[in-house]
């Protein structure tokens, strides 16, 4: 395992639960000391120890070995190099994000489109088409991406039955753009609101998040991205295409945290969310597309719309006014935690029945009985890692595979258990209700679910 974070510490204990494999059969490599309490309660090895673009090969090559599975849930260390150095090895692979070197995220000497998820993407997707049939190397799969994926998919499918459209279940990637086209879905949400909160408030010059403080504040510094719809009639302004790749998605010229966006979750009702840039906006709207030779006939407009704990808005405030230079402190909250639920899931909307929310509801109590060293946000991602890595396990020489190539079904099965209220619901909220009120605004009344309906800064 390379990285033991709060994302680490939580998986290692469902590990033991759920594979036959014993302390000495684990090994953690991470740059600090961070959760070696941990390590040292479940009796695993602990590396400290930072990897580089020289010294990498010489760490791992020690540790990793054919048949052995390497688990990145690092920062700061490229997933193509451990993928290509794990098909050297014969190692299976596992990462909940595509994670370049170092200062990736941030180099400012790169374009903006190199910056981006996309680019990422396209990088690691390279791989799979110089080498099909090669050990399996998971990628994206944590709650979002990843678990979310197969979210969207149990969502088009209670959709489908609650509207009455007959048809059988896709068993392949043209099928389930089909079945997205049939039902008019136009647009999905991935929608988070996380009302975790602790009595320690958050103090100045300090970054507070309920998971990696270093994953938040790097995705957010990237440009704001999204999967961009067939049915999108107005070009955002600040909105570049990429010449190169798949052609899902577009980017905008300011950092997602920097973003908002309406959206709409059971519990929270109608909020505004961070426009974070995410694997599975652009995954999605790839995988959903459907096309007639090079043309796009139908594809929807994804994106994340992330509201984080009140704690980390106060954060991402402070970082934005430090003209995005990070706090000197960071805390993942924890223990500290009193109360309060990570509600994740995705709104597929423009259907017969408007919109359609899918997806956990977690409180804090549950995940800490459900799994130590949990809170409701951790757990999300960690039982959704879980799950990525059985699935590698059970099928072990498939290549590069995204969370959509997966079988949701049996992902779902092993995450349930752990997801608290799992739970789908419709509603007739869109991003015109109780607009203008205030101001006149420009919006485009002849359709509600338009990105520019959508974006508020």
């Amino acid at each position: 395992m390379i990285g033991f974070g709060s994302i680490g510490q939580g998986v290692l204990p469902l590990i033991f639960r759920h594979l036959e494999i014993k302390p000495d059969q684990v090994t953690i490599v991470t740059k600090d000391d961070l959760g070696e309490k941990v390590a040292a309660e479940y009796g695993v090895r602990f590396i400290r120890q930072s990897l580089t673009r020289e010294n990498f090969k010489k760490v791992l090559d020690p540790l990793v070995g054919r048949g052995d599975f390497l688990l990145n849930l690092s920062v700061d260390v490229s997933s193509v190099a451990l993928i290509q150095f794990c098909w050297e090895q014969g190692s299976l692979y596992l990462d909940t994000c595509i994670e370049p070197w170092v200062g990736g995220y941030m180099d400012l000497t790169a374009p903006p489109a190199r910056r981006t998820n996309y680019a990422l993407r396209e990088t690691a997707l390279a791989l799979r088409n110089a080498k099909v049939k090669a050990p399996t190397a998971v990628i994206t799969h944590g709650a979002n991406p990843g678990l979310v994926s197969h979210f969207v998919k149990q969502a088009l499918l209670n959709i489908a039955s609650d509207t009455g459209l007959e048809h059988e279940e896709p068993a392949s990637r043209e099928a389930w753009a089909q079945l997205a086209q049939q039902l008019g879905v136009k647009v999905i949400h991935i929608a988070e609101r996380d009302t975790q909160v602790s009595l320690r408030p958050k103090e100045q010059g300090e970054f507070v998040n309920t998971w990696s403080v270093d994953g938040f504040a790097g995705e957010g510094c990237q440009p704001a991205e999204l999967g961009w719809g067939s049915h999108e009639k107005n070009w955002p302004r600040d909105g570049k295409k990429h010449d190169f790749g798949r052609g899902s998605a577009i980017y905008l010229m300011q950092p997602g945290a920097a973003t908002r966006v309406r959206t709409w979750t059971p519990l929270a009702q109608q909020f505004h969310g961070f426009l974070i840039t995410h694997g599975e906006s652009i995954s999605i709207s790839d995988y959903l597309s459907v096309k007639k030779g090079e043309k796009v006939e139908y594809r929807p407009t994804v994106h994340y719309a992330y509201h984080p704990c009140d704690d980390a808005v106060l954060s991402v405030h402070e970082f934005a006014g430090r003209n995005w230079q990070l706090q000197e402190r960071k805390r993942i909250m924890m223990d500290e935690i009193v109360k309060g639920v990570d509600e994740l899931g995705v709104l597929l909307a423009g259907h017969k029945k408007n919109a359609y929310w899918y997806g956990s509801q977690l409180s804090v109590q549950e995940a800490r009985d459900l799994c130590p060293h949990n809170n409701a946000t951790s757990l999300q991602v960690t039982v959704s890692v879980l799950a990525g890595l059985i699935w590698a396990m059970e099928n072990p020489n498939e290549g590069v595979v995204e969370p959509e190539d997966l079988d949701f079904r049996r992902i779902l099965e092993i995450c349930r258990p752990y997801l608290g209220p799992v739970v789908g619901e419709y509603t007739e909220w869109h991003p015109l209700v109780d607009r203008a009120r205030l101001f006149p605004e420009d919006l485009d009344q002849t359709d509600p679910w338009q990105f520019k309906n959508v974006r508020v800064v």
